[in-house]
């Protein structure tokens, strides 16, 4: 009878994952990367929105400001700038009432500012960059 040392058999089972294994571990985490990747883009875009909507709400709280100091809000010439520079026309300006500058909107477009007879409007036009659409498309803004 022939005797196989011991250590020859131990190595024999010790060399690695077979082509199948492998293949079976690659399946799984492509199946898993395509449930779940859309997911997590998905809510990638919804913050992109929320942040839209915590900065325009952010700006709306400097307009305050900028009127109870000038006791008006920033004509719609004048525009967001007002809150950064003073305008010549703005006496009792305390500011600037934004700090490190006027934002842009997560897509990096100029939040876009009206002024109608003292009813504001600050506008987002989403991923875009044009009025009207949907989901991340959608414009955001500021309710009255």
């Amino acid at each position: 009878m022939v005797r196989i040392p011991l250590t020859t058999v131990r190595r024999s089972r010790a060399r690695g994952f077979t082509l199948i294994e492998l293949l079976v571990v690659l399946a799984i985490l492509t199946l898993l990367a395509g449930l779940v990747g859309p997911k997590v883009l998905n809510q990638l875009g919804g913050a992109k929105s929320k942040t839209a909507a915590v900065q325009i709400a952010d700006l709306d709280k400097s307009l305050e400001l900028f009127k109870l100091d000038v006791g008006r809000y920033p004509s719609t010439e004048e525009g967001l700038d007002a809150l950064v520079k003073k305008p010549g026309s703005a006496n009792g300006w305390n500011g600037p009432y934004l700090k490190g500058g006027l934002p842009t909107d997560p897509w990096s477009h100029a939040y876009r500012y009206a002024n109608n007879g003292g009813q504001i409007e600050i506008v987002s036009l989403g991923a875009d960059g044009t009025p009207g659409g949907e989901g991340e498309n959608a414009d955001i803004r500021n309710t009255p």
